[in-house]
C-alpha cells in the first residue's frame, strides 16, 4: 500500500505543482478570449438583446476607415517606437556591462522611468510637446528649426508618443540585456582580444549572436505592448478618445474601447476588433521571431 502511495505521489505530484498555473491561465486568459471571439460574432449591445449576425462585424471591419486609419497609426508607432527603443537598449545594456564607477547606482537608475506612474509621463511629456512654451520646440528654435505642432500631423504625433514609449522602456530592456551579457563566458572575450578582434567586432560576433533569445523575448514583449499603444496616445490628446481633431494618432485600443465603451456600446463590434488585433499581435510576433533567427544566422 505505502509502495503504491509512493509511485502515485511520484507520478501526479508534478501535475498538481504546475496546475494552479493553467487552471488561473483557463479562467483569466483563455475563457476571456474565447468569450470574446463569442461575443465578436454577435450584435451584442450593452442596452440591446444579443443577436447571431456570424461574421457580419468582421465583414463590416473592411468598409470601417476609423478602423483602417487606426491599423496604420498603430503599426507606424509601433514601427517608431520599438525598433530605436531596442537597438538604444542594446547599448545601453553593453555600456553599462564595463567598468565604472557607482556602477549599481546607474544600473538601478536606468529603472526610474519604468516605475513612473505613466500618467505623470504622459502630463510631463504633453507640457515638453507644448506647442507655445514646450522644451521641445525650445531646442528647435536654438537650431533654427520653426516650432512644430506636434499634435496636428501624423508624423509629429506618432515621434512623441514614440519619444514617451522608449524613455519609459528602453531602461527596462537594456536591464534585461545586461543580464543576460553577465552569463556570457568572459573566456571568449579574452580569446578575441587575443586574436586582435576590436571591441565592436566582439559585440557583434559574440554579444549579439549569444544574446539571440533575449533579443527575441524582448522584440515580442515589445510587440504586445507596442501594438496595444492606450495611454500616451490618450494623454497626448487631452484625454480624448479620437486622438487628435482628424484622428491623426487614434490607436486600435482607443477605437476599440470608442465602439465598445464609448458612443454606442457595440460590444460585438468591439470584440471584432479586439480579436484582429490579437491576430496582428501574432503576426507581428512571427514576423520578429524570423527576422531575430534569419539575422542570427
Amino acid at each position: 500500500m505505502r509502495h503504491r502511495l509512493s509511485r502515485l505521489d511520484t507520478t501526479l505530484s508534478p501535475y498538481l505543482y504546475v496546475a494552479p498555473f493553467f487552471v488561473l491561465f483557463a479562467v483569466f486568459g483563455l475563457f476571456p478570449l474565447l468569450y470574446t471571439l463569442w461575443v465578436s460574432l454577435h450584435d451584442w449591445n450593452l442596452l440591446g438583446g444579443h443577436t447571431f449576425v456570424g461574421l457580419d462585424n468582421y465583414t463590416a471591419l473592411l468598409d470601417d476607415e476609423h478602423f483602417w486609419n487606426a491599423t496604420g497609426n498603430t503599426v507606424g508607432m509601433f514601427v517608431l517606437s520599438t525598433v530605436p527603443q531596442l537597438l538604444l537598449a542594446l547599448a545601453i545594456a553593453n555600456a553599462l556591462h564595463k567598468r565604472m564607477r557607482a556602477r549599481t547606482a546607474v544600473r538601478l537608475g536606468i529603472l526610474l522611468p519604468n516605475i513612473t506612474s505613466v500618467a505623470a509621463v504622459g502630463i510631463v511629456f504633453s507640457l515638453l510637446f507644448a506647442n507655445n512654451f514646450g522644451l521641445a520646440n525650445w531646442v528647435l528654435g536654438l537650431a533654427g528649426v520653426d516650432p512644430v505642432n506636434w499634435t496636428a500631423e501624423k508624423w509629429s504625433s506618432w515621434s512623441a508618443i514614440a519619444v514617451m514609449v522608449d524613455w519609459r522602456w528602453t531602461g527596462w530592456n537594456a536591464l534585461i540585456y545586461l543580464a543576460a551579457m553577465q552569463t556570457i563566458p568572459a573566456d571568449l572575450y579574452e580569446a578575441a582580444a587575443i586574436e586582435g578582434a576590436s571591441a565592436w567586432k566582439q559585440f557583434w560576433r559574440i554579444t549579439v549572436p549569444l544574446l539571440r533569445p533575449t533579443i527575441l523575448f524582448t522584440a515580442i514583449i515589445a510587440t504586445i505592448g507596442g501594438m496595444q499603444l492606450f495611454a500616451e496616445p490618450l494623454l497626448l490628446a487631452s484625454g480624448r478618445i479620437e486622438g487628435g481633431s482628424l484622428r491623426q494618432f487614434q490607436t486600435l485600443s482607443m477605437y476599440i474601447y470608442e465602439r465598445a465603451f464609448g458612443r454606442d456600446f457595440d460590444y460585438g463590434y468591439g470584440s471584432a476588433m479586439a480579436w484582429v488585433l490579437f491576430l496582428l499581435i501574432l503576426v507581428a510576433s512571427l514576423i520578429n521571431f524570423a527576422l531575430v533567427r534569419r539575422g542570427a544566422r
